[in-house]
């Protein structure tokens, strides 16, 4: 069983170059589109599923050098919508690849409490088999009170299904009269994405040579240095990542500048919108400032524990489902202890379930049977 926690002992070089970039910024959240794995595959005359499993493992190593350049969040697009588009036996074995790589999570609870890493999953998981989402939910319960470093592992994501959805809370919202037209603002709609309890990217990277977000994060990447490189996914290593960010250190002064603009944007949004605001709440009276950050916090906290329950019932499901798929196997257990004695007479067929420790006993019972079907 491979671990998600990977411990690698640092070249002299490696570690020099580490300590040089740790000098100046790091980016505290760190974007991951892993791209390339089939070519990666392909290239090495393997199939298809073969290079989900190296890139896999491509992420753990990764994982590893942000712990060691102290970044402490990453965000890995792990399994797009658009994924589902692909053969069947590839989605499939991407499937049957998440499953059993949560299922070693959850094997792994106290060394991932030890380092204090807190797993959450991002996108659509109606969209998931319902074992897959129900392993989903647990690993985000079991992990959700470690606080030291942040995994986000987005699956059946992407962005224009994010935001549609966070639109629809709004609206529906709004029809129920829990919130006003004035009510929304971008950053009402940020704290109604998957993603509302992480800070937005500060690095984005893509492997494999293309140079296009595929509908991932294009919210939270909006003030994000974008990186690109050709390397495949499952060859990306240690000295990938440092060049990337070095890259960000260049321009790390023009994403912060950037992200103040749009601070002094979206506090003017709110501005208006309390301006434009008539509150007829009588606990409020005329402050409309009041008024609406009451509204909105109603708002979230009811979305954020309707969320919370999804996961709490998913997690019931699972033990559920474990407690049916034990049964079934002790039963086949049973089943392959006992023989089954089949007889067809002129009376028709009968069938007989006998002990197999006893192999004079079957072959009495089977004469016995001939007898009385004939």
């Amino acid at each position: 069983m491979s671990s998600w926690l990977v411990t690698e002992k640092r070249s002299w070089p490696e570690w020099l170059a580490l300590q040089v970039l740790k000098v100046g910024p790091i980016p505290k959240h760190l974007a991951l589109i892993m791209d390339g794995n089939r070519r990666y595959a392909k290239l090495h005359e393997q199939e298809t599923f073969h290079g989900h499993i190296a890139g896999f493992k491509t992420l753990t190593y990764v994982l590893a050098w942000c712990r060691d350049l102290g970044i402490t969040e990453v965000t890995s697009y792990a399994l797009s919508i658009e994924n589902f588009k692909r053969s069947k036996e590839e989605v499939e074995g991407l499937l049957s690849l998440a499953s059993n790589k949560f299922e070693e999570v959850l094997n792994e609870g106290e060394n991932l409490a030890k380092h204090g890493v807190c797993i959450r999953i991002i996108g659509n998981l109606d969209l998931l088999p319902t074992y897959l989402r129900a392993q989903t939910a647990e690993v985000v319960l079991m992990t959700r009170n470690n606080t030291k470093c942040f995994l986000n592992l987005a699956l059946a994501y992407t962005s224009r299904d994010e935001i549609t959805a966070a639109v629809r809370e709004c609206a529906i919202a709004i029809s129920e009269g829990r919130l006003q037209e004035t009510d929304i603002t971008p950053r009402l709609l940020e704290q109604c994405l998957y993603t509302a309890q992480s800070c937005h990217p500060d690095l984005v990277i893509r492997t494999s040579g293309e140079t296009r977000l595929s509908d991932f994060l294009l919210w939270q990447s909006q003030f994000s240095c974008l990186f690109f490189t050709k390397v495949l996914w499952p060859e990306l290593s240690i000295w990938h990542v440092l060049g990337a960010v070095f890259h960000y250190q260049r321009h790390h002064h023009t994403v912060v500048a950037a992200r103040k603009q749009a601070k002094l944007l979206y506090d003017r949004y709110e501005l208006e919108a309390d301006q434009a605001c008539s509150p007829d709440d009588p606990e409020c009276g005329c402050d409309g400032t009041k008024a609406r950050k009451i509204r909105v916090e109603r708002f979230i906290a009811d979305l954020v524990e309707r969320r919370e329950k999804t996961y709490h019932a998913l997690s019931t499901q699972l033990k559920e489902i474990k407690k049916q798929q034990q049964e079934s196997c002790e039963q086949e257990q049973k089943s392959e202890a006992s023989g089954r004695v089949r007889v067809i007479g002129e009376c028709g067929e009968r069938v007989v379930s006998v002990s197999v420790a006893d192999p004079s006993l079957l072959k009495r019972v089977q004469q016995r049977m001939l007898l009385e079907a004939n």
